[in-house]
């Protein structure tokens, strides 16, 4: 199935949303490894915005200080989480295990 071509104006929209999202997804990362943000904050917003509920959850969690890749994934495997899953698609075991992992 092919994908319909979008105008200049459709293109451009998609663009400037696009660019919404991964800013919004940036100040998000920031505030948490500022400790301006808790977990159960970010799980709220998650719950509301689709930006942030799109996050890869091992991002958020590189964005850390002191944390790197290796640190991020064994977390991740402590709480029982895939390395691919996003913020949006973690259930309610995995979100409690997460903030009591790591402590925020």
């Amino acid at each position: 199935m092919a994908l319909r071509q979008l105008s200049v104006q459709e293109r451009a929209e998609a663009r400037r949303k696009a660019l919404q999202a991964r800013q919004a997804r940036a100040e998000l990362k920031a505030a948490f490894a500022a400790g301006e943000v808790g977990l159960a904050d970010i799980f709220a917003r998650a719950d509301a915005d689709d930006a942030v509920a799109r996050l890869r959850t091992v991002d958020l969690l590189l964005a850390l200080p002191g944390v790197g890749e290796v640190r991020a994934r064994e977390a991740m495997a402590g709480c029982g989480i895939s390395p691919r899953r996003r913020l949006g698609g973690l259930g309610r075991r995995q979100r409690e295990a997460l903030i009591a992992y790591i402590g925020r």
